[in-house]
C-alpha cells in the first residue's frame, strides 16, 4: 500500500521508547499556533511511499532499533488510517514495536465504519502518544482551530480499549499554563487507567525559520521560549490534579 509521506527520520529518540524509525505523514486538520511543521498541513503533496519500503528501510538498521520500533506521526497520521493499518499489521508480523503519535482530532465515535478501522489499527498498536493541547474547549479552539471534544472522547476510548497511552502537553506561556486549567487537565488524566507516562514540554521557537521559508507569518511572533522552570511548575499543577482525582 502507498501513503503520502512528508519525511522519514531514521534515528528518532523523542518519538516513543528507545531509538525509532519515524514516519511523518502528510496532512493535518489542526492549525496549532505553535506548530513547528506547517509544511505538513496540506493534504495534497507528500512523497508516495509504500509500506514495504518503510519496512525495508527499518530492517537495514534493525540492530539500532533493538529497544525501539516504528512511530507514525504527522501531520495527522489518522488521515491516512488505511496506510497505517497496513504498515502496523506488517510490522507486528516482524515483531516490531508500533507507536502512533496522533492528535485524536479525526475520531468519529458515531461512524461504525471508522470505529471498525480504528479497532483494527489499535489491535496492532503497542503505544499511542496523544497531545492534549488544552483541556478547555474555547481555549483549545483559539489555540488549534479545532474543538477538543473528539480528542478527549478519543482518549477515553483508548482507555476503554486498554491501549497504553503517553500524554503530552506543551506549555505555552500565557496560553496553556493557567494553574486552574492545568489542574483540570490533571483531573482528566487521573480518570484514565492506562496512561503510562506524562510529558510536559516547553514551547520553543525553533519552527520560526520554517515559517519564514514558506512565506508564512509566525502566529506567536515575539513570544519567548518557555523556561524549564515554567514547564516544571506546569507539571506540578497537572500532577496535583491527577493525584487528587485518583484519591476519589
Amino acid at each position: 500500500m502507498t501513503g503520502y509521506v512528508h519525511s522519514l527520520e531514521s534515528f528518532g529518540t523523542v518519538d516513543g521508547p528507545g531509538v525509532r524509525y519515524v514516519v511523518f505523514l502528510q496532512g493535518c486538520p489542526m492549525r496549532c499556533l505553535y506548530c513547528h511543521n506547517p509544511d505538513t498541513w496540506a493534504t495534497t503533496g507528500g512523497i508516495p511511499t509504500t509500506t514495504e519500503k518503510i519496512l525495508t528501510n527499518f530492517e537495514k538498521n534493525r540492530a539500532f532499533y533493538k529497544n525501539g520500533g516504528i512511530t507514525v506521526t504527522g501531520g495527522e497520521p489518522l488521515l491516512q488510517i488505511d496506510f497505517v493499518i497496513d504498515l502496523f499489521q506488517k510490522a507486528k508480523k516482524k515483531k516490531i514495536h508500533t507507536c502512533l503519535d496522533t492528535s485524536g482530532i479525526t475520531f468519529q465515535p458515531a461512524k461504525a465504519t471508522y470505529l471498525e478501522k480504528l479497532d483494527t489499527l489499535l489491535a496492532v498498536t503497542d503505544l499511542v502518544m496523544l497531545d492534549i493541547k488544552h483541556i478547555r474547549p474555547k481555549e483549545h479552539m483559539d489555540l488549534t482551530g479545532q474543538d477538543n471534544d473528539r480528542i478527549l472522547h478519543f482518549a477515553r476510548y483508548l482507555d476503554e480499549k486498554e491501549i497504553p497511552l503517553l500524554i503530552r502537553h506543551v506549555v505555552v506561556p500565557g496560553m496553556t499554563n493557567d494553574p486552574a486549567a492545568l489542574y483540570e487537565l490533571g483531573r482528566f488524566i487521573g480518570g484514565l487507567h492506562h496512561v503510562k507516562s506524562l510529558d510536559v514540554l516547553p514551547y520553543h521557537t525553533m519552527g520560526v525559520s520554517k515559517y519564514n521559508q514558506l512565506g508564512l507569518e509566525y502566529p506567536l511572533k515575539g513570544l519567548d521560549n518557555c523556561t524549564k522552570e515554567q514547564a516544571l511548575e506546569a507539571r506540578t499543577f497537572i500532577l496535583k490534579g491527577i493525584q487528587n482525582q485518583r484519591k476519589q
